[in-house]
């Protein structure tokens, strides 16, 4: 494999830290340091200030740790950013800002203990593998990465690099509703579940051909944003948010929700792959941007003692709302939502379990009853919720972290461990799986996508593996 940073760099810098006073401190080599005490202080490096970046800004903030570099392409939201932190009290004058997470790594990579990822889905990848060869603790927000290959590569690096912390995004690992759910599916309460229904409002894709392009603006530095995608001009249907709707950036509402939503098929139902997916049908889209609205089906095979089944994914818009001047963050309300059928008939049948309120949620379909979840596996019941009360509810088996993600990976470094409660080894696979959904994007409705999990590649059709690993641009890591 490939190195995705300069070697004789690291090297020089292994050396450095490991005999400074300063790296003793603070926790910037995993690898080579002996215990921790959990007082100490973890210098931060946020990797994308806008956006999530200024939710990782916060959560450092609350757990009172010190920010030592902030990167983003855009002068302008660093400039946000340390503004806000002078007026928490914080010295500005000692965080280094950079355009490229590169160069970062390079200039100060042994004074970092743990990094922030919160750049466009298009850079996790690079920044999570610079920062494990570094041997810095990093935290990515989902989907892991942008491509299939790339979630193998990093559970691979993530394993060789086995002292270093990680841990992707994903609230609702960390919450009771998804482990109460695996609790009830593994002990059999609602029987052989045979099919999932999983749907989010979010209307990440569009229509028609790329706008017209921009004069970069002045403060942001283009080629930084662009990294390892396929170069294109600036333009506005792209930074600071509209990029998850392109293949070249995002992941579509896929990317953007699907790691939230469809982790209770992906762990209570032990659907970690599947051997086929297909488009049923879809909204909007192009060549190059995802739909505004589609359906998919995963065709999940026998796994241990549990039957092979079916999950659905809804999002955005179904297909006969009017329009399609949609995109960037939630579908409009009502009609125009793409929802399961199911939910209709379960709605006229439980008229009180208002099951289509919430922007995104799951229904598992089992022989002996239905359960019923919310984003990130909140209010998890059987249906109705009255019957909760008369069945026999399994006992609790799985620990509970009940803190957010951002506290359990800052407490798991600070105390020298590696413990998190979605390391990249779980995130990888969930990522893998919840990009499956996009290779059926891909190939467009009606058309079967055959995958051969052990191999990595779309057996039917080999146009469609380009999409599995996907070329990085000259310079940036591959």
């Amino acid at each position: 494999m490939k190195s995705s940073i300069n070697r004789r760099s690291f090297i020089k810098r292994g050396t450095v830290a490991a005999g400074s006073i300063y790296a003793a401190k603070y926790l910037g080599f995993p690898q080579i340091l002996s215990a921790r005490q959990p007082d100490d202080i973890l210098d931060c490096a946020i990797i994308g200030c806008g956006g999530r970046g200024g939710t990782h800004i916060e959560q450092v903030l609350l757990q009172k740790q010190n920010f030592a570099a902030l990167v983003d392409p855009d002068d302008k939201q660093i400039a946000a950013k340390m503004k806000i932190l002078q007026g928490k009290g914080v010295d500005t004058s000692k965080i280094k800002t950079f355009s490229d997470y590169r160069q970062m790594f390079d200039k100060m990579g042994k004074h970092i203990s743990a990094a922030f990822v919160a750049a466009p889905n298009h850079h996790h990848f690079g920044a999570a593998m610079t920062a494990l060869e570094a041997g810095v603790n990093v935290y990515c927000e989902k989907p892991l990465t942008h491509d299939i290959s790339e979630a193998r590569r990093l559970r691979e690096a993530a394993a060789k690099y086995s002292k270093v912390a990680t841990q992707m995004g994903n609230q609702g690992h960390c919450g009771d509703g998804y482990r109460r759910l695996c609790e009830f599916i593994w002990g059999g309460v609602i029987g052989n579940v045979t099919e999932t229904h999983s749907w989010t409002d979010r209307a990440n894709g569009g229509v028609g051909p790329r706008p017209p392009s921009l004069p970069v603006p002045k403060g942001m530095h283009w080629e930084s944003w662009i990294g390892p995608a396929p170069y294109r001009d600036f333009s506005s249907d792209l930074h600071p948010h509209e990029w998850h709707g392109w293949y070249d950036f995002g992941n579509g509402s896929l990317g953007n929700m699907g790691c939230h939503v469809l982790e209770g098929a992906f762990w209570a139902c032990k659907a970690e792959t599947a051997e086929s997916v297909e488009m049923e049908y879809v909204r909007g889209g192009s060549d190059e941007r995802y739909p505004l609205g589609s359906r998919i089906r995963f065709d999940i095979p026998a796994r241990g003692n549990m039957a092979p089944m079916k999950a659905y994914w809804y999002e955005g818009l179904n297909p006969n709302a009017p329009g399609d001047k949609f995109g960037g963050n939630h579908a409009a309300i009502g009609a125009e939502r793409n929802l399961p059928p199911l939910i209709a008939e379960l709605q006229a049948k439980y008229p009180d379990e208002e099951l289509d309120r919430g922007d995104s949620g799951s229904l598992y379909v089992g022989e002996k009853g239905i359960i019923f979840t919310k984003t990130y596996g909140a209010d998890m019941h059987i249906l109705p919720r009255d019957k909760m009360d008369e069945i026999k509810q399994p006992p609790v088996s799985l620990p509970r972290p009940n803190v957010n993600p951002f506290v359990d990976f800052m407490k798991t470094c600070r105390a020298g461990r590696t413990d998190t409660a979605t390391p990249f080894e779980y995130g990888a696979r969930l990522t893998e799986f919840v990009l499956l959904g996009n290779m059926a994007q891909h190939a467009g409705p009606h058309n079967l996508v055959k995958w051969d999990t052990a191999a990595m590649r779309v057996s039917n059709n080999a146009e469609l593996n380009r999409w599995v690993h996907c070329e990085a641009r000259k310079g940036w890591p591959v």
